[in-house]
């Protein structure tokens, strides 16, 4: 028992690490924050497809990366570790109930691209784009941009999961 916790634990700080690795490549380019985020690290949203068990790791991830490189400190980590864990344990929920991995895949790329919004509104609430006066442009900017991500990495997380067994 305590070592399926302690390696649960271990697997979760992995997690949280890679998240905040692959996240400060597009933040090098200026694509890790605001209305247009090519996050390569929300791929890790996809790994509670295969069990819920996840879910931490990549909030862990998010706070973060958030806490670490925003430029808005503690709001960017209230937003988008809301964000993300409000997401992540309604698909971690949900995914069970479908029969097939690329249906699990697309309710988590659609879930997760709607709980955007927060982020559009925390941006808007912050003026932090120059653009804020216009939720709607800068939600479908995130929307468009995280479902790219999302679509982009999901075969990818499914060919690693025949390797890696996500589901152990």
């Amino acid at each position: 028992m305590q070592q399926s916790r302690t390696k649960t634990l271990v697997v979760s700080a992995l997690i949280a690490a890679l998240y905040v690795v692959l996240s400060v490549v597009p933040g090098v380019f200026n694509l890790a924050s605001g209305a247009i985020q090519f996050r390569i690290s929300e791929g890790l949203n996809h790994l509670v497809v295969f069990s819920k068990k996840y879910v931490f790791g990549v909030v862990l991830g998010v706070v973060l990366f958030n806490a670490l490189f925003s430029s808005l400190g503690w709001i960017d980590v209230v937003f988008g570790g809301g964000q993300s864990l409000i997401g992540l344990v309604a698909v971690a929920y949900l995914a069970p109930h479908l029969p097939k991995l690329w249906q699990k895949m697309v309710l988590n790329i659609c879930v997760m691209t709607l709980t955007m919004f927060l982020i559009a509104i925390e941006i808007v609430w912050t003026g932090h784009m120059s653009m804020s006066h216009a939720f709607l442009g800068v939600y479908g900017s995130l929307m468009l941009s995280e479902a790219v991500i999302m679509a982009i990495t999901a075969p990818i997380m499914a060919a690693l999961d025949r390797v890696l067994h996500f589901k152990n």
